[in-house]
């Protein structure tokens, strides 16, 4: 609302420029722009032996290109712009999809609305990448990844382990590493319904978004506990 018509076409493109050249490199395919958004897949046409990684480096340059651009237009007065990223790897239906006189080539599938829903989590947990476990299970040993939880998102009704994807392993930095071991000694306290002591693991993790929100949530749970045979799933009701 604070930019003239024309400076907002030309800001949105150079953001578009940018992160389309990052998918590309990654041999990726772009379907469409959806106003500020961004939907590309892996695998097709060409078949892709390391699909799942790809779209993953995709995701982490993506986001590295946008801190860049960020620090420029902080310069520029432009406003700061976040973006949230979900993978997710499964079979869909690839092809051109349309009337006889205006097609697109295309991607289908329940695995593709999973994709969707999982990059809208990410407001859910304050993180810029969430990928699904199909995808962590092809990637683990090349990237460095988290385990964030068990839920179960709009629309479908089996739960999805989701996981946060943080950086190459090369990346990795000790405090990270460090980071990721209280996380996941905190997050199996908290399954075991261990609430208190979850929730004083999970807030002596500084400075970590998705640490907050199950603190947060934790203490809801100790004044609400849930039912004998709580699963561990948590229901999302948003996209």
């Amino acid at each position: 609302e604070k930019m003239e018509p024309n400076e907002l076409v030309s800001f949105l493109n150079e953001y578009l420029q940018e992160m389309t050249e990052v998918i590309l490199t990654q041999q990726g395919t772009l379907d469409k722009y959806e106003g500020d958004a961004i939907m590309a897949f892996w695998n097709a046409p060409i078949a892709l032996h390391d699909h799942a990684l790809n779209a993953c480096l995709a995701a982490l340059e993506n986001q590295g290109h946008l801190a860049q651009l960020r620090k420029k237009w902080t310069s520029e007065g432009k406003p700061e712009v976040y973006v949230r990223i979900g993978v997710n790897t499964g079979d869909a239906v690839v092809g051109n999809m349309g009337s006889m006189n205006r097609f697109d080539y295309t991607v289908m599938g329940d695995s593709v609305n999973l994709g969707s829903r999982l990059e809208g989590i990410n407001k859910q947990y304050g993180t810029e990448i969430i990928i699904s476990e199909s995808t962590f299970e092809q990637v683990k040993d090349k990237l460095i990844c988290r385990e964030l939880d068990l839920i179960r998102v709009k629309g479908k009704s089996e739960p999805v382990r989701i996981y946060e994807l943080i950086s190459k392993q090369d990346a990795s930095k000790k405090d990270v590493q460090n980071k990721i071991t209280d996380f996941a000694k905190a997050l199996s306290d908290y399954r075991l319904k261990n609430f208190e002591s979850a929730k004083l693991a999970f807030e002596a993790i500084k400075n970590d978004k998705p640490s907050e929100v199950f603190a947060k949530r934790c203490e809801e749970l100790v004044k609400n506990p849930p039912e004998e045979e709580w699963d561990g799933v948590w229901t999302y009701e948003v996209k």
